[in-house]
This record gives C-alpha cells, structure tokens and sequence, in this order.
C-alpha cells in the first residue's frame, strides 16, 4: 500500500467522515433526515429543502454507469503510467452519482447503463477508495 502516488482525498470534516465508512467497508451518503434526498459530495445543507438535519445512511453499493470520459494524455504526473484511463460517474440505486473508477473493465469496453456494485480498496494504511467493478 505505501507505494500508492496518486493523489488521495483530504481525510477532514464530512470528507474524512465518507472515507472514514469507506475505511470500514460501508458506501454510506447523507441522507436528509427531512425530505429523504440523498447527497454526495458531503455537505450540511439539503439542496433539495434547505435543512440542515440528516444522517449518514448505507448504500446498496449497486448502480449503473452514468457516463465516463476517456483521459489519453494525463495533466497530473503521477497518472503518467496509467493512461488511457477512464473516470467514470456512477449513478447508484439510491440516486447519488459518484466520480470513481471501475476495476475490471478496459476503456474501450464500456457501455452505458452497464450495472456496477461497489469495491473498497486500501491504498494506504489511512485510506480506502471506493472503486467499482462490473457485474
């Protein structure tokens, strides 16, 4: 794990508390405790009622892909290696979309709305990605 380059999410406030979950093997959201409305990326406010009261809530950890962009030429050195690359935005049962990276499928063979569940992996002894793999 300590050979991880890339960069890694700041581990503070409500960041650190999504990745704290993630660390623990649970996808878990906001969950507006007024309106019901899931919300990523962490916030205090729900921008669907304005409150302020919500709760961590568990994920299936299922979705569909969304959409995806194919990176050729990386802007960051320590993606140099690992182009062409494809970051890809998964829509999850719950309604919340989340950038990531599926695991075992090439760039090339993607294909929209292909089903998808959740994949933690540690790549340091303080994070764990939530990645996602096709099913």
């Amino acid at each position: 794990m300590s050979d991880y380059t890339k960069p890694l999410p700041e581990m503070e406030g409500l960041t650190g508390e999504f990745y704290d979950f993630c660390k623990q093997g649970e996808l878990r959201f906001q969950q507006c405790a007024d309106c019901g409305e899931f919300r990523h990326v962490p916030r205090e406010v729900c921008a669907h009622c304005n409150s302020f009261d919500w709760q961590w809530a568990a994920s299936s950890g299922r979705g569909r892909v969304y959409t995806w962009t194919v990176v050729e030429r990386a802007l960051h050195p320590d993606f140099m290696d690992a182009t062409p690359l494809a970051p890809v935005v998964v829509e999850l049962e719950e309604g919340v979309r989340l950038l990531t990276n599926l695991v075992n499928v090439a760039p090339q063979d993607l294909v929209m709305d292909m089903p998808v569940e959740v994949e933690f992996r540690a790549v340091t002894d303080t994070v764990t990605l939530p990645l996602f793999r096709a099913v």
